[in-house]
Formats: C-alpha cells, structure tokens, sequence
C-alpha cells in the first residue's frame, strides 16, 4: 500500500518519524518536492492570516477570503486540513499546547462545512518543524501524527514536510527549510510562502497567545467576519522588564528555537509586551464582553464592524 491513511484498519503508532518515512518513501518525495517550490506572493487584498494558536476554516465560495495561510514556524506546525467534495479547507498554527483537543477541533470544522457532501476524502498537510535541539519539534510531529490517527474520520497525509523533512543546516545551525505556507481556498493548492501580511489586529491576537489564550477559530466563513476574542489576561503581568532586556536574553528565554527564529521575532515579541502594557485590563478592548470583528472592505483591506 503506497499511501498512508488513517484509518481503523491502517496505520499502527508510529514511534518516530523516521519510521513514518521509511515506511512510506514516497511521503520523503513529497517533502522534496514541496520544499524546493519558490515562495509565492500572496495578495493581501484576498488573504486571511492564521497566527500561532488559532485556525481558520472556508469553502470555495468564499468571496472575501480565497488563500489562507500562516509562517513563522520554528518548532510549530502548520495543519491544513481539507475536503475534495465540498473544498471546505482548514489551516491551523499549532505549537503543542493541547493537540489532543486541538485536532477534533479541525476536523469539526471542516466536516460541518462539509457535510452535505457524500462524495470526497479528508486530506491532511502537515509543514514545520525542523531537528531543533530539544527535539521539540519531532514530539510536536507525531503528537499531531497521533492525534490525527485518534479520529474516526479516513484522513489521507498528502503531505508531510515536517522536522528532519524540513531541516536545512546554515551556518552550522539546524532551521526550517520552509516557515510559512498558504492554501489556496479555490483549488486546494498548498504552497511554501512568505507572508507580510498579519492583521487584522495583529497585536492583540498576538498578546492572547501570549498570555496562554487556547487554540482559536478566528473566522466565520458565513459572514466573511474574523472574530477576535473576548480575550481574559491578568492586569498585573509582570512583564515590564522584558523590554530593558537584550535581544539575545529575548531569543533565549521566550524562544521555543532562539537559534532558528526569523530576524523580526525580537521585535514582534517587545510590541506584544508593549500592547499588553497599553491594556493592562482586557475587558476595555472588548465592550460589553463582546468580541471584535473585523470584515474585508471594498478596497480589500480589514476593517472592524460594531457587534452583529
């Protein structure tokens, strides 16, 4: 049998992924194949990003959103989930916070999109990681190889470009061959990307991670609306001296990779701790304990809306 399916006939545990990859060479192809793509351009004006620990799920006829995607992945992994029947995509950034009850939550989403479809398979991408020292990224592959075996649904793995799979050695130093992908809601293409585009409201999306916030779904697909919160952190987070600190004390205490991170991770992390500052309470960025929204204008752009 050439592919690798879940199912509750296939596969056994797998107890490393260097098992999964014997065991299913052309799986190693595959992640050839995927990480020499160049990087595509995404237009802003039609694109929705996916930060660490949230995910967003759409349907071709999706008229405000027809690419979704993520990057900045070290030891994370990007999930894309998706339905040929329906086209009903997924993509998740998850970091291993919870994978276990990360993972129901994407096929869930997917499935109620597509469940008037008799026709068509799941199918499952998996980008990220890299031989990280710690070996963080490997426990995060087949954390989410597992969970995904756990569910009852058949899930054919298309992909899997993830720890040594997507392992380049600089200078030296292990990091990610690939960091960022999109998917591309219309014909289901996933493609490697580098994404300038993170809103809206980047900075508190950011900041709810930060404070531990769980895995989110950030997106009505029916309503073309990205919903954000409400969100709950604590107003005396001792977190101030963070910004007097060095750039290599940043990288190595609140890096999951320091050696591996994209050159903007310092800065992204000190205007994080800078919002959560300017808010100490959450409750004033959410009214009346209602989340923010957000829909595509005209021009393309994200634009907040009053509650709905």
């Amino acid at each position: 049998r050439n592919a690798f399916v879940y199912s509750n006939r296939g596969v056994g545990r797998i107890s490393s992924t260097a098992e999964l990859f014997d065991k299913y060479p052309h799986l190693k192809e595959n992640a050839r194949t995927f990480r020499s793509r160049p990087l595509v351009d995404v237009d802003p004006t039609c694109f929705l990003y996916v930060q660490q620990r949230e995910f967003a799920a759409t349907t071709p006829s999706d008229s405000s959103v027809s690419v979704i995607g993520s990057d900045d992945a070290t030891t994370c992994h990007l999930v894309v989930l998706r339905h040929t029947g329906s086209g009903a995509v997924c993509l998740a950034h998850c970091d291993g916070s919870s994978t276990w009850s990360e993972v129901p939550l994407l096929v869930k989403a997917v499935s109620s999109l597509s469940n008037v479809y008799k026709e068509g398979r799941f199918e499952l991408h998996l980008v990220g990681g890299f031989n990280d020292e710690t070996k963080t990224s490997h426990k995060l592959s087949l954390s989410i190889l597992a969970a995904f075996q756990k569910q009852k649904e058949d899930i054919h793995l298309e992909t899997c470009c993830v720890t040594e799979l997507n392992d380049i050695i600089v200078d030296g130093t292990h990091r990610p061959v690939v960091y960022g992908i999109g998917v591309n809601v219309k014909t289901g293409d996933v493609f490697p990307s580098a994404l300038s585009h993170k809103g809206p409201a980047e900075q508190l999306r950011s900041a709810r991670t930060f404070t531990g916030g769980q895995m989110a779904d950030i997106y009505d697909s029916s309503r073309g609306l990205v919903k954000i919160g409400p969100c709950k952190w604590s107003p005396n987070l001792d977190i101030a001296f963070w910004l007097s600190q060095n750039d290599d004390t940043i990288l190595k205490y609140l890096s999951t990779s320091p050696m591996a991170e994209p050159p903007h991770f310092v800065q992204h992390m000190k205007s994080t701790i800078q919002f959560l500052l300017e808010h100490p309470s959450s409750d004033s960025l959410f009214p009346g304990g209602q989340p923010q929204f957000y829909h595509r204008t005209e021009r393309g752009d994200w634009e907040r809306v009053g509650p709905s």
